[in-house]
């Protein structure tokens, strides 16, 4: 079990691993050693996250969920394996833990009045410029 949360637990079965080989450079180790890790997640399938939390798991996660609602994330910072799973697995609970946040709620509020008056002021003073600078034209001509 992976402790995510006081109430979430992950269950190391609905994660899966496949080690494949990373990208860049890293002259021969890259060529042969599989070292990058791409976790896998069923976040709709999963049943240790309350409803919730699911959902805005799969918001907060954007492109990495796919269509069938697995989150994919591909770990390849580090040259050994086991630091490259450890990485994706903190990567998990980190977006977990922050999807697990209750986002605060608004509260609606009003303007003080006087800030609506000396907004309203401001308005009549710059009407009032630009009254003065219109052209006033004669009927002489």
């Amino acid at each position: 079990m992976i402790r995510v949360t006081d109430t979430i637990n992950l269950d190391e079965k609905e994660i899966s691993e496949e080690f494949v080989r990373s990208s860049g450079p890293g002259g021969q180790n890259v060529n042969k050693v599989s070292t990058a890790v791409q976790l896998r997640f069923s976040v709709a399938g999963s049943d240790s996250l309350p409803e919730e939390v699911r959902v805005r798991l799969m918001k907060l996660a954007g492109k990495r969920v796919t269509s069938e609602g697995i989150l994919v994330i591909d770990a390849q910072r580090f040259r050994t394996q086991l630091r490259n799973r450890q990485d994706a697995i903190q990567r998990l609970v980190d977006l977990i833990r922050k999807a697990a946040e209750k986002p605060r709620v608004r509260r609606k509020t009003k303007p003080p009045v006087g800030a609506k008056e000396r907004r309203l002021e401001t308005k009549r003073m710059h009407s009032r410029i630009k009254q003065q600078r219109r052209h006033v034209f004669s009927s002489d001509t």
